[in-house]
């Protein structure tokens, strides 16, 4: 390859440099993220293990360039223009005989030859290809809704199935069309004409190899949702949903400042509960003869019960008739296509069934169900095959922690992680002995690759990076290329021996402005709780020295999303927050960012701890946060202040209106007020639906107990977010109104989303934040 050394670095050097005397301000705080230097966003190995490949922003720019580092020294290099027809990709699949592997790079599906490194192409322009998979026969893959199947020779199509009837179904009953037939003799013929030639067809096509099989037809009463196709392109497995299923009404956003110079509108989500998700149906088929047959879903265990059944009645509803409604959530076939595996979760949240079925039998026999009576945690749903096409690995929290289990033909289970920590981003090596994986063992934020072998046997930490952040294996099997970040350093690449050992750096992307700040580096802190919920996990962030005696302004931050971890060894989520919090700090402030029960990392029971009353275990940790900053880090309790964004807007909203008095400042970004307004598979699995648990949305929702606010409010809300809507801080605004409540301020932006893109919108949220707290705390 042609590669362009230094023209990266050249690039950042032409990016203003600050000296480490030089004052942080805002402004600089809140600029486009260039500044700092672009994180390596993802990254893949080069056919041969000894290089990485990845990916970088463009300075200035929204293009992402392709970057190469040799494992054996050098520095990082942009990959030329005219060389990216040779490049790999990421995701990519390795062969049985383990000497190719394949991967889709531009919507295109590439085979690399791992003896010799050539490369063959074998799609150009037939569609997005996905889900691709080896098997016995060669390898398949879906594009555009179609299956495709490669022997090593040819590319052919294998499957396609059809949401109409088939030709030559019988049209509905009709009198007048009968009467035709039965009158006009001519009109008989033509139909018998026109039967037989397409039977003919029919026959023909099953006998001659050299045609792509007909169309499986599953009438045009359903669309189809899924599919999935076995390796050796004999069976395929597809998942249906009713035609026209109602999904309920949907939003509609006003748009106001547009290049047309009129009003425009974005169709949005649906509110939750208007209409649950669609029930699915399994279908069976065989291409090869167009055979279709429906698996019945109604022997997997517990899908008679219904969880719900005391809400239901008393919210005056009907009793559930029949099996509980299910969704596919992921099929995957064996490799020698003897068994396909299935995830299903219910429709209600409350069970996940891992299953399997052989087509020659077309039974589904559940191997594993997970119940929660709270809800299905989203994560964790990891599962696959091993190379010996006899076992079964997933992931389970029915321990209280993600743990990764196997199953083998033959009902044995075994368990081979245990304890209170995670394991996620399971992958097998080459050889099939052993499971990779990241855990959390050490602490709840400090994320390494670990290993087990596939017997069983002690868990190894392999890295000591503390903020793995993703990895791959090489395709030899022999390292790992991990991408890990710190506090002040945005994802980086380095490598690492498959079995442990010196981590070798390959990237750092930080411009020399960004590292020329001395950065306060926060403190990992335990709070503990006074409700039962043992030691809340935070951020710290305060001054070098604490003058004696003196009592400082507090300003509590709660991160958004709920399920997600800000405490951690990792590049935060929030890193634009957390160097305002080093601003603060030198503006004589004290800082606490807290995982509040309902954040990720802490296992099922911190993650469930909200059910059916957000806001509610959250509060009390900040509560407790409060009272641990007066007592330890000499916290002024009387100059208090909260803000976040997201569900951290909700959650000031709560710490507003709940603890009124305690807080005399908040700041509510892009906030939830009402949460029958936000979205249906986010809502329903904490709150279930608004018909089904009203109590649970009037408790949860701050505009029902807004009449509580006493201290400075500042909402801050983009008009175009189609995350959490505008609305839910129009209508804040009209209630705070209708209670006449004067101490509020609320900040539109019109050209921003959920996540804020343009730094002057930062700039202007921030500085509004900056003066709320100066003009509440400050003495």
């Amino acid at each position: 390859m042609r590669l362009r050394p230094f023209l990266f670095v050249l690039m950042l050097g032409l990016l203003p440099v600050a000296r480490a005397d030089d004052t942080l301000t805002l402004q600089q705080v809140m600029a486009d993220p260039d500044w700092i230097g672009p994180p390596v966003e993802q990254a893949w190995w080069r056919w041969d293990g000894k290089a990485a490949q990845y990916l970088l922003k463009r300075p200035g720019e929204r293009v992402r360039d392709v970057w190469q580092v040799a494992l054996d020294g050098g520095a990082p290099v942009k990959v030329a223009d005219a060389d990216r027809a040779g490049l790999d990709a990421a995701g990519a699949v390795l062969a049985p005989d383990r000497r190719q592997q394949a991967f889709v790079r531009n919507g295109d599906v590439f085979v690399r030859d791992l003896g010799s490194g050539a490369l063959r192409q074998l799609t150009r322009g037939l569609g997005e290809a996905s889900r691709l998979q080896w098997g016995a026969g060669g390898l398949v893959w879906q594009a555009d809704g179609r299956w495709f199947r490669w022997d090593g020779n040819a590319v052919m199509l294998a499957a396609q199935a059809r949401a109409e009837d088939a030709p030559g179904t019988s049209p509905p009953a009709d009198a007048l069309r009968d009467w035709q037939l039965q009158l006009f003799a001519t009109l008989r013929e033509e139909r018998a004409a026109r039967d037989a030639t397409r039977k003919q067809d029919e026959v023909w096509r099953r006998i001659d190899p050299t045609r792509a099989p007909a169309p499986v037809y599953l009438g045009k009463d359903v669309q189809i949702t899924d599919s999935a196709l076995s390796p050796d392109g004999r069976w395929l497995l597809l998942v249906t949903t009713a035609k026209g299923a109602d999904t309920g009404r949907a939003g509609k956003m006003p748009m106001y400042i547009t290049e047309s110079g009129y009003e425009e509108f974005e169709d949005v989500r649906t509110r939750v509960g208007r209409n649950p998700p669609a029930p699915q149906r399994l279908w069976l088929a065989e291409p090869a003869t167009g055979t279709v047959r429906e698996v019945a879903l109604t022997g997997l265990p517990g899908i008679q019960d219904d969880p719900l059944a005391d809400l239901r009645k008393a919210a005056g509803k009907p009793a559930l008739q029949g099996p509980r409604p299910v969704q596919v959530m992921e099929m995957r076939w064996r490799g020698d296509s003897g068994t396909a595996a299935l995830m299903l979760r219910s429709i209600d949240n409350k069970d996940r069934w891992l299953a399997t079925l052989t087509p020659t039998s077309g039974q589904l026999v559940a191997r594993h169900r997970l119940h929660d009576p709270a809800w299905i945690n989203w994560n964790f749903n990891e599962f696959g095959w091993l190379p010996d096409q006899r076992t079964l690995w997933y992931l389970s929290e029915e321990s209280g922690y993600s743990h990764l289990y196997t199953w083998t033909e033959g009902g044995q289970r075994r368990q081979l992680t245990d304890g209170r920590w995670e394991t996620s981003q399971v992958s097998v090596s080459p050889d099939g002995q052993r499971f990779y994986f990241l855990c959390n063992r050490a602490a709840p934020g400090d994320y390494e690759v670990c290993t087990v072998p596939v017997a069983g046997g002690p868990v190894r930490e392999l890295t000591a990076l503390d903020g793995v952040e993703d990895f791959s294996l090489s395709p030899q099997g022999q390292a790992l290329l991990v991408r890990y970040s710190a506090a002040y350093l945005p994802p980086q690449l380095a490598w690492v021996p498959a079995e442990g050992g010196q981590a070798h750096v390959l990237t750092d992307t930080r411009t020399p402005a960004f590292k020329a700040y001395h950065w306060i580096q926060p403190q990992i802190v335990q709070v503990p709780s006074k409700h039962g919920a043992g030691v809340i996990w935070g951020k710290f962030y305060g001054p070098e020295t604490f003058v004696p005696g003196r009592k400082y302004p507090i300003v509590m931050f709660v991160h958004g999303a709920g399920y997600l971890q800000n405490v951690s060894a990792r590049y935060p989520n929030y890193f634009r927050e957390q160097m305002f919090h080093n601003l603060l700090v030198r503006q004589g402030y004290i800082v606490l960012d807290l995982d509040y029960r309902a954040s990720e990392g802490y296992g099922r029971d911190w993650r469930t701890a909200i059910y059916r009353w957000m806001g509610k275990p959250e509060l009390e940790d900040y509560l407790d946060g409060l009272d641990w900053l007066v007592a330890e880090k000499q916290g002024d309790r009387t100059r208090a202040g909260i803000y976040g964004g997201s569900y951290g807007g909700f959650m000031t909203y709560v710490a507003m209106f709940k603890a009124p008095g305690v807080f005399k400042a908040g700041a509510a970004l892009r906030p939830v007020a009402d949460w029958t307004q936000y979205n249906h598979e986010y809502t329903s699995n904490i709150l279930n639906t608004p018909e089904l648990d009203p109590e649970a949305y009037r408790r949860s929702s701050p505009i029902q107990f807004a009449d509580g606010l006493q201290g400075e409010l500042l909402i801050a809300h983009g008009m175009i977010d189609d995350n959490v809507f505008f609305k839910d801080s129009v209508m804040m605004a009209q209630k705070l109104i209708e209670l006449r409540k004067d101490k509020w301020t609320l900040a539109p932006y019109p050209l921003e989303r959920h996540g804020f893109v343009h730094p002057e919108s930062w700039y202007d949220e921030y500085r509004r934040i900056q003066e709320l707290f100066r003009q509440t705390l400050q003495p």
